[in-house]
């Protein structure tokens, strides 16, 4: 929510008064159009890296439900081949539909998943099978070296057990790193910004962004749920009737897809598979689309300039192809990525997402904010984000660190760190005496 207000009251504004199609071009207002160029290319770098991870997450399903596993994981060759198949579908799907399938396909989305979830918590309290006030107390008390599973938050400021650093869901996280990352997502990157362009007038497009946090809440709030639900169900067999606890082996998060595959019928299986995979066509269909508009847009039509209209559809479709053959091949490469770096899914993803997005939201916060900063100084600090996000890697750290073992650095705080570095260059820039992109020449004269 505090990212939505931000966004609401200083970024979508600013794209609106300037009449912008990708916030890059606001950029080219403030910086000149090297900035623009540099920032464009830098998305669409990080958005290989965002959507491929996606589109690796999403395949896992899909192998899961064709193959099955082997000793506790998914076999990398069935999800090799799920990854094509999934790219596949998402490349026609989105030369067959453009934008319009982006905003229709994510409605569906919503609808599958969240009737899927729904489905999926009445299974799982048929199958514990317990009373209520039986099964408050098993997850008030929790597991053995565990708290409450009714936990709703943690400050972070307990560092007896895990470092500071080392903690990635606490409130300080919250409010410092995974802050940046929404500020970020939802205000410099074309996958979303496209969707708060696409409305009426600023005013509406601020309370979307508004509203879908507000909408995300509930959801959350049912997914959470069905993670208490399956702790009791595989966890508690006083309450289950099972003779002792059936720990899981593999990814903790891939134990939805095992209880929906083997603990339900086949026809509310299909309903809950589709509803994890719901997220995959749309993600994709929206990430090749974003990336198609912003090389020709933001790259394409600079360097041919005046053609028809025709062409410039028919180039964006030909990068809509390319994009899906570079994305699938980089969601193959996050089949060893993963492993590499020991992380589990969500960490993985989201941490991904951080290489671009740390350098471009130092320099849009600098176009917005200040009257500082240069082209030169903004791609500089869009290459000083991306290198300090690679070397704090966990599978890089152990190359470069010469001390004692690496620390671990979860993820909002290596965007904390990445995006301040990088905020730091930025500024350094010469300022041109421009109004801050965030302010209009009426505002600036009255401050």
């Amino acid at each position: 929510m505090l990212a939505a207000i931000v966004l609401a009251r200083f970024f979508i504004p600013a794209y609106y008064r300037l009449g912008v199609t990708t916030p890059y071009q606001l950029l080219e207002h403030r910086f000149g159009p090297g900035a623009k160029i540099a920032t464009s290319a830098m998305y669409m770098l990080g958005r290989v890296f965002a959507s491929g991870a996606r589109v690796f997450v999403g395949s896992i399903p899909v192998a899961i439900a064709i193959f099955g596993v082997q000793e506790g994981k998914v076999d990398s060759t069935h999800l090799a081949v799920a990854i094509v198949v999934f790219m596949a579908f998402g490349a026609v799907f989105t030369l067959a539909g453009g934008l319009t399938s982006v905003i229709w396909t994510d409605v569906v989305q919503v609808a599958v998943y969240i009737g899927g979830a729904l489905v999926l918590v009445v299974a799982l309290w048929r199958g514990i099978g317990a009373e209520l006030g039986a099964v408050v107390d098993a997850v008030s008390n929790g597991g053995p070296g565990g708290g409450s599973k009714l936990r709703v938050l943690t400050l972070g400021l307990d560092t007896s057990t895990t470092p500071l650093l080392a903690q990635p869901f606490t409130l300080i996280t919250a409010c410092t790193g995974w802050l940046l990352l929404l500020l970020a997502a939802y205000g410099t990157d074309q996958d979303l910004v496209q969707r708060l362009l696409a409305t009426e007038n600023a005013r509406k497009g601020a309370w979307s962004i508004i509203t879908g946090v507000l909408m995300g809440i509930p959801a959350v709030a049912v997914f959470a749920l069905i993670g208490v639900l399956l702790w009791v169900y595989y966890q508690c067999p006083g309450l289950t009737g099972r003779a002792e606890p059936a720990y899981l082996k593999g990814d903790s998060g891939e134990v939805l897809l095992k209880f929906a595959l083997h603990e339900t019928p086949a026809g509310l299986a299909g309903l809950v598979i589709a509803g994890v995979m719901a997220a995959g066509p749309a993600g994709i269909n929206s990430s090749l689309n974003s990336m198609a508009s912003t090389f020709v847009t933001d790259l394409y039509k600079p360097l041919r300039p005046g053609r028809a209209d025709g062409h410039y559809v028919s180039v964006g479709r030909w990068a809509t192809a390319g994009w899906a053959v570079v994305l699938g091949g980089f969601a193959l490469v996050c089949i060893a990525w993963k492993d590499a770096n020991n992380e589990a899914i969500l960490p993985f993803v989201l941490g991904v997402m951080g290489f671009a997005y740390s350098g471009m939201l130092a320099v849009f916060v600098t176009a917005l904010f200040t009257g500082l900063g240069s082209t030169r100084s903004a791609i500089a600090a869009l290459i000083t984000g991306f290198v300090v996000m690679t070397l704090l890697q966990p599978a890089v750290m152990g190359w470069w660190w010469r001390w004692e073992k690496p620390p671990v650095i979860a993820v909002p705080w290596r965007m904390v760190i990445g995006t301040a570095v990088a905020m730091v260059v930025a500024v350094m820039g010469k300022g041109t005496g421009a109004v801050p992109a965030g302010r209009d020449a009426g505002e600036s004269k009255k401050s």
